[in-house]
């Protein structure tokens, strides 16, 4: 800090500057306890994701032999277009919701049914292989619900992610740069006044 720069040394002066490095500790405290709760919850679902991206692979495959069985009971035909055209109303519905992770909003995908039934899809299979088509459906059905629940985990931990590297950065703007000074001033201050001190007793 430049002698241009420097403020008056008087004890307004100290107390203020007092002052502001209390606030710069104590919020240097409270982010510091805020990045380590991020990065715990980081940690959880990094652990999560891969469990989840596991789970995810073998219920896609699962979903890809329930159906291969489907189009043999059916007698060979390809059902996949019939059950395009068949599919009039969505069964489920994903949401948007908020959750809160040491004051960060996190978005989760919710899946929740519908409520409206398509008779017409029920139907389908109906000559031969129904039971395997609607137990195709059922497979699938598990696979999208994980297939949301990675969404939605990849989702908070991208947000989490940058939520990290920005308090991170305010925690070291703190320790590195804003404490340091203050410090640096009230030490001045200190400094000066003591100087003064000194003149005023020897005249």
């Amino acid at each position: 800090m430049s002698s241009e720069q420097r403020p008056s040394a008087n004890r307004m002066t100290l107390q203020t500057f007092k002052a502001r490095g209390a606030g710069a500790t104590k919020g240097f405290k409270l982010l510091k306890k805020k990045r380590d709760a991020l990065k715990s919850r980081f940690q959880f679902l990094l652990k999560d994701i891969v469990e989840t991206k596991l789970l995810v692979g073998q219920g896609l495959k699962d979903a890809s032999f329930a159906l291969a069985k489907s189009q043999w009971a059916n007698a060979g035909d390809d059902i996949t277009s019939t059950v395009v055209e068949r599919a009039k109303k969505p069964s489920v519905l994903v949401k948007l919701v908020a959750d809160n992770i040491a004051g960060v909003s996190i978005p989760v995908f919710k899946m929740t049914p519908s409520g409206t039934k398509d008779s017409s899809a029920e139907t389908l299979g109906i000559a031969h292989g129904g039971a395997v088509i609607n137990a195709t459906r059922e497979t699938y059905l598990k696979a999208v619900i994980q297939l949301v629940r990675l969404a939605s985990l990849q989702t908070a931990f991208k947000t989490l992610d940058e939520e990290i590297k920005m308090t991170s950065r305010r925690v070291n703007a703190l320790e590195y740069v804003i404490i340091p000074r203050i410090e640096d001033t009230i030490h001045y201050i200190i400094l000066e006044m003591d100087e003064q001190s000194r003149e005023e007793f020897f005249r």
